[in-house]
């Protein structure tokens, strides 16, 4: 197959290291504002609010590329845009910790905003081009296993170094790890020469396919169940669960480890059943949940639930990503940007809606939605899964036509 033309026969486990590095990196500067931003707002003479923005307009940045790089990029080498990326992530980051004012902070947020739009659509086709088919999903584990690592370290890091070196140096720090990051795929990536052509009508005409339509309307309920429930996880356990200082860092470190342990342990449930995986782990996590409302008063069940959410969700996405890679075996980097977008999307929605329930009705409502959501995510997804099904082997391989 051409989509796996570098690694016909064995897998280039070098160059998925080498990008699950370029990952950590990448979430460790994504999120490092939210450890900071209270330094970071002293300093740049804003509230914390305006500072705030910077994860946003990341987020918001990420979706536009997602949705324009795979006909932006044209015939660039996939090698060589990955590269590009990474050298960019470099600049981000000298970027806002050099700023000397607020929109210099912002255009710094923005740069890895494409970042993270960019890579995240090619990371499904470049794993299909560093391991055989069979191999895809691990591969993907593992990506997602530096996503991980970096959610479990950055925040607790990012905020030791920012009272031992400030706010700015500890943005510093990622610099050696984007530079190892970038040596390791020049060395280890092969060429990938861009292949065919983008879907007339864009990444949008995508979803003219009813299987697309069905998994990424799943995708996106799944994502926004999750992060109306995660994105309250601190005030919960701080205001319901009445956790101390000490006991809330805990929770949310089991949480992050139980999430790595998720990731390298859900490809052989994938290998298994793919679509049962993808209607299985939101259906637990709306138990969980619902299961939050009654015991959230105590502290060991709802340490347990957490960490058991954790393991769950933070493993989910390279379900969703190995969907994609068997669905797009053509057009992973249009589908792999469709998909950024909806993740982006739902999550600022999930979160927003979270938020709104939260001050208007307390946990219980926002919790309660969360698992709404999320049961609704695993109905779409066996609608989705019954669809493939009906559909003949060649029509569900096939990529969408303009």
């Amino acid at each position: 197959m051409s989509s796996n033309d570098a690694t016909a026969d064995r897998a280039n486990w070098g160059g998925v290291l080498a990008m699950t590095l370029c990952v950590f990196a990448l979430i460790a500067s994504e999120f490092m504002p939210v450890s900071l931003l209270t330094p970071l707002a002293a300093d740049l003479g804003v509230s914390e609010g305006l500072a705030g923005y910077g994860i946003a307009i990341s987020g918001a940045f990420a979706v536009l590329t997602s949705l324009s790089i795979s006909r932006l990029a044209g015939s660039i080498n996939r090698k060589t845009l990955l590269l590009t990326l990474t050298a960019v992530m470099a600049v981000s980051g000298v970027v806002v910790a050099m700023a000397p004012s607020y929109p210099m902070y912002m255009m710094g947020r923005a740069l890895i905003g494409v970042v993270i739009g960019g890579f995240w659509s090619l990371s499904a086709a470049t794993a299909m081009r560093l391991v055989p088919a069979a191999q895809v999903p691990r591969a993907l584990a593992i990506f997602n296993g530096g996503n991980a690592l970096a959610t479990v370290v950055a925040a607790p890091l990012g905020s030791y170094l920012g009272g031992v070196i400030g706010w700015r140096g500890a943005f510093l720090c990622l610099l050696p790890v984007a530079a190892i990051a970038l040596a390791w795929q020049w060395r280890c990536l092969p060429s990938m020469p861009a292949e065919g052509r983008p879907s007339h009508g864009g990444v949008l005409a995508l979803l003219r396919r009813r299987v697309v339509m069905l998994g990424m309307a799943a995708c996106g309920a799944f994502f926004m169940g999750q992060f109306a429930v995660f994105t309250y996880v601190r005030p919960f356990l701080e205001k319901v669960t009445g956790a101390g200082e000490s006991a809330v860092p805990l929770v949310l470190l089991a949480m992050g480890a139980s999430g790595f342990v998720g990731t390298l342990a859900i490809g052989a449930f994938i290998r298994r059943g793919l679509y049962r995986t993808l209607v299985a782990v939101p259906i637990l996590m709306a138990v969980i949940a619902v299961t939050l409302v009654p015991l959230g008063s105590h502290l060991w069940p709802t340490a347990a639930l957490f960490s058991v959410w954790g393991l769950l969700a933070t493993a989910a996405p390279v379900g969703w990503w190995s969907w994609l890679a068997r669905t797009f075996t053509r057009n992973a980097e249009a589908g792999g940007g469709l998909m950024v977008a909806v993740v982006q999307c739902s999550i600022a929605l999930g979160s927003t809606l979270g938020g709104l329930l939260l001050d208007s009705a307390g946990f219980a409502s926002t919790f309660l939605a969360g698992a709404g959501l999320l049961l609704l995510a695993a109905l779409l997804a066996h609608v989705t899964a019954a669809d493939a099904a009906s559909t003949s082997g060649s029509a569900v391989a096939a990529e969408a036509r303009g």
